[in-house]
């Protein structure tokens, strides 16, 4: 009884908190995932036909496929007899929702195996979809979607959009394996955060206890939090759905900063500090030029008294011009307390780019100036 009157309490809790749109916190909902409800990733080995000429060709995979095929229908034909040039191998892949039943459908994705060109007006023949288990949760079929398009001359030439090798085939696998799934019976919820965080799992059990009672949720680490569930399976899904909406302020993030050296994007969380430092940030260019320099050259033959002057190779010289440019050097000073916008402010009054940012942030982090963890991606 106890339990029931926590639950409804919690429930008028929960609604009267959604109604008054005062909370500007996050919901429990957005920041974790109940533990157990999960996808699982289904795999598949098909053939598509029906191509234009597009396909495998004589491909050693795709022809046993072929007479595989046509084998279940009770006709005998060797390989020599097969054509592939209208049909592909494929690899098709699905993923199965956690409580999805059997009877409802999947989208699948197909993507070619062999040497194909395009999957373009092509039909994937019965696949069975299957778990890292080995068993069948799905078997797909259907007329393929394929967004790109290849298009090759008899000259050799050839133009391609998009990705023509690789397709979609929409609500095209249909369930037949039910995942068993322990929800129901479990004494306890689980709920992982996305992003572990101590100071965020500690305020998601302390926002639950304030709703539904004191000792009904449990941190566990910085990543779970355990919460009691009803007794009653009947209110398992009512009270998994009022935790969800349940509204939490997260923990502040870590002082990151982060560094896309390919691209040269720099993103620098909120709490970043750095403390007293000057930075003299500047370039130095050398330039070396080599403009080598032919001089002819001649050979003097002297023979019955005439003197004779003989083409040769000239001689070359090198002539090398070194020149070096350095930059006016850029100076700024960081002072105690200095947060985001005081750095972004100063590095961006003196025209710094993108690897002048790098180069600076890098020199704190080493100096010990730079209160923040440096990623490099």
């Amino acid at each position: 009884m106890r339990r029931m009157r926590l639950f409804i309490i919690g429930l008028l809790a929960v609604t009267l908190s959604l109604l008054s749109g005062v909370a500007q916190a996050d919901r429990v909902k957005d920041i974790a995932a109940l533990a157990g409800v999960r996808s699982n990733q289904l795999v598949g080995y098909g053939l598509v036909v029906g191509l234009s000429g597009t396909g495998d060709g004589d491909l050693g995979i795709t022809l046993q496929s072929l007479q595989s095929m046509v084998s279940r229908f009770g006709m005998v034909t060797e390989l020599e007899g097969l054509n592939g040039s209208n049909a592909a191998a494929v690899i098709v892949t699905a993923d199965l929702p956690a409580f999805i039943k059997p009877g409802q459908t999947l989208d699948v994705t197909v993507s070619t195996l062999g040497p194909a060109e395009s999957l373009r007006g092509g039909t994937l023949l019965l696949t069975p979809l299957l778990g890292v288990d080995g068993e069948t949760y799905a078997l797909a079929q259907g007329n393929l979607v394929v967004g790109g398009l290849g298009v090759t001359g008899q000259d050799g030439s050839s133009l391609t959009v998009n990705v023509p090798t690789v397709g979609r085939v929409p609500q095209g696998a249909t369930v037949e394996r039910l995942v068993e799934n322990e929800f129901i019976t479990n004494e306890y919820m689980v709920l992982n955060l996305h992003r572990p965080d101590f100071s965020t799992a500690s305020n998601v059990a302390e926002a639950i206890n304030v709703v539904f009672g004191g000792g009904t949720a449990v941190p566990i680490d910085a990543s779970s939090i355990r919460v009691q569930a009803p007794s009653d399976p009947e209110q398992k899904v009512s009270f998994a759905s009022l935790i969800e909406q349940v509204e939490v302020q997260p923990g502040d993030p870590p002082a990151q900063v982060i560094v896309n050296s390919r691209t040269g994007t720099v993103v620098i969380g909120g709490n970043v500090n750095v403390t007293p430092a000057v930075i003299t940030h500047g370039s130095l260019t050398v330039r070396i030029r080599e403009d080598p320099q032919a001089v002819p050259q001649s050979e003097t033959i002297i023979t019955d008294g005439a003197v004779i002057n003989t083409p040769v190779a000239p001689l070359e010289t090198q002539d090398s011009e070194i020149t070096v440019d350095e930059q006016e050097a850029r100076a700024f000073l960081f002072d105690p307390g200095v947060s985001l916008s005081d750095v972004v402010d100063s590095i961006n009054a003196i025209g710094a780019t993108p690897s002048d940012l790098v180069a600076i942030l890098e020199a704190l982090r080493v100096s010990g100036a730079l209160r923040a963890q440096l990623i490099i991606i």
